[in-house]
């Protein structure tokens, strides 16, 4: 490696593309590239995916953007990893090889065992634990499905042949050739299987979920050494990896949400709104997460905390008018479609279209648009469509300040859709909120080569905050009547999606 490396690279590894970037130390993106792979649905509600794909898709981005940024691996200073979380994976630790196609986040084949642990009561003890509910949504159940639907492979987990990991691990496998079966903190707290205040493998959650201890990697913190690259044909070996968090906690420690009550909103397949609640876990009463926001400062590190509240569906409700209704050609001609309108006039959508999420968590809720006329256009629906995705949003915050006990004073926003002037300004109209958007909106790789630039001591918070740049404010401008309006329409339509 040269003297003194000083570039960070980020690889943010997706649901559907793994993106790779280039960046200074300033925050400045000197190269950039993003790999597409398939997904595969084997079943109605099953989601997997290959990972050799997902590997394949990495290292092809990894080399477009040292390209694009016209240096070489040896100007890399550290590696900072961000992944689509909960997405499960075993493989055979000798071989590094999966001995099954990865399990998907939005996966949800084990509602049923789900809903039987729930009916045994189990999940006040899992919420105390974990921080977490009981859904699909989560890694332990899928941990368990693949032990048991893979032939012999409970048995070579019992002998220490196998190891679990979600992306991030997995990459961290690769990249060191072996060496290193590591996972970190924010990724560990989506598994069902750590205990949120002691940030370790608990030992009733295995026994609970049916999951060896023997598969587990160890939790290490978001920012420090984690491992270095070795036998890698797409960079040289000795590179520090130094960061790694889930993709929703890096994009709150990438939009400089470090002070407690900061609170940030990704619109991208589905909408995640997390609030920073400082050094000691809130436990939600209105229907939110509890989970681990960075850990920074080594293993006996105080960790930050954040409440979380997912949509499922958010950017996905865009691609279904163009690939399911074919009501628009390509996901940015929503905006102009919805503006050929002033208002949804009474049309209303709720994008349940694998379910509610948080607040309600209703596995069995569908989509549903109500309030159609003869008069009802495509405008009219596609505005009611960005409508719908602020509202899930809106849910999300009235509960997080709620449990938080605080009003929120901005919502930092990011992701695709963060670029629609139409959802974000409704968004602060129904939010009562300022909306503030950064100039890039992929807020997920710079957090990890944020992270990754304080774990290798590069960087210091002060420098990472300095490293987000802001592109403009959307100030509420609604009247109260119209907004209550809205509200009700809102609220009636949420509760005929949940009656069907």
């Amino acid at each position: 490696m040269s003297a003194t490396p000083r570039k960070l690279l980020a690889i943010d590894q997706g649901t559907t593309g793994s993106t790779a970037i280039v960046l200074t130390l300033e925050g400045e993106t000197l190269g950039k590239k993003t790999v597409e792979f398939p997904q595969h649905f084997p079943k109605p509600g099953w989601v997997e995916h290959d990972a050799e794909q997902i590997w394949k898709s990495v290292e092809e981005a990894v080399s477009g953007a040292l390209s694009a940024a016209r240096i070489a691996g040896t100007d890399i200073g550290a590696i900072g990893i961000t992944n689509q979380r909960e997405t499960t994976l075993l493989w055979d630790r000798r071989t590094g090889r999966p001995v099954h196609r990865a399990i998907v986040w939005q996966c949800r084949r084990t509602a049923e065992l789900c809903d039987r642990l729930k009916a045994d009561g189990a999940e006040p003890l899992v919420r105390k634990k974990t921080g977490l509910v009981i859904d699909a949504y989560f890694s332990g159940t899928k941990i368990a499905w693949i032990l048991d639907a893979v032939s012999g492979a409970r048995a070579r987990a019992d002998r220490g042949e196998l190891a679990f990991g979600t992306i991030d691990a997995f990459l961290v496998h690769r990249l060191t050739g072996g060496a290193v079966h590591a996972t970190d903190v924010t990724n560990a707290s989506r598994t069902l299987l750590m205990d949120i205040d002691a940030l370790a493998w608990d030992d009733e959650m295995l026994r609970l979920f049916g999951v060896p201890a023997s598969v587990l990697p160890k939790i290490v913190p978001s920012a420090g050494p984690i491992g270095e690259t070795r036998g890698v044909s797409f960079l040289p070996d000795g590179i520090p990896i130094t960061g790694i968090a889930g993709d929703q906690q890096a994009a709150l420690f990438g939009q400089a949400c470090f002070g407690e009550g900061d609170a940030k909103c990704t619109y991208g397949t589905g909408a995640f709104a997390l609030m920073n609640v400082g050094k000691t876990p809130i436990a939600s009463g209105h229907g939110l997460i509890t989970t681990v926001a960075w850990q920074l400062g080594g293993e006996d590190a105080a960790p930050t905390y954040a409440l979380e509240g997912s949509a499922f569906i958010a950017g996905a409700a865009v691609q279904w008018l163009r690939d399911g209704l074919g009501l628009i050609a390509a996901a940015a001609d929503i905006e102009p479609l919805a503006r050929k309108v002033e208002s949804s006039e009474g049309v209303a959508f709720v994008p349940a279209l694998a379910g509610l999420g948080a607040p309600y968590w209703d596995q069995s809720a569908r989509g549903t648009i109500t309030g159609i006329t003869r008069g009802t256009t495509a405008a009219h629906l596609a505005r009611a469509t960005l409508e719908g995705i602020a509202f899930e949003v809106w849910d999300l915050l009235e509960a997080m300040t709620k449990d938080a006990g605080r009003e929120l004073v901005a919502l930092k926003v990011d992701g695709g859709a963060a670029k629609n002037d139409l959802l974000a300004q409704f968004q602060a109209d129904v939010a009562q909120v300022t909306v503030v958007r950064p100039t890039e909106v992929e807020s997920t790789g710079r957090g990890a080569a944020m992270l990754a630039g304080v774990g290798a001591e590069l960087s210091d918070l002060a420098a990472a905050t300095r490293m987000v740049k802001l592109d403009r404010s959307f100030e509420p401008a609604i009247d109260a009547a119209a907004r209550a309006e809205h509200i009700q329409r809102w609220r009636r339509a949420v509760e005929q999606t949940r009656s069907r």
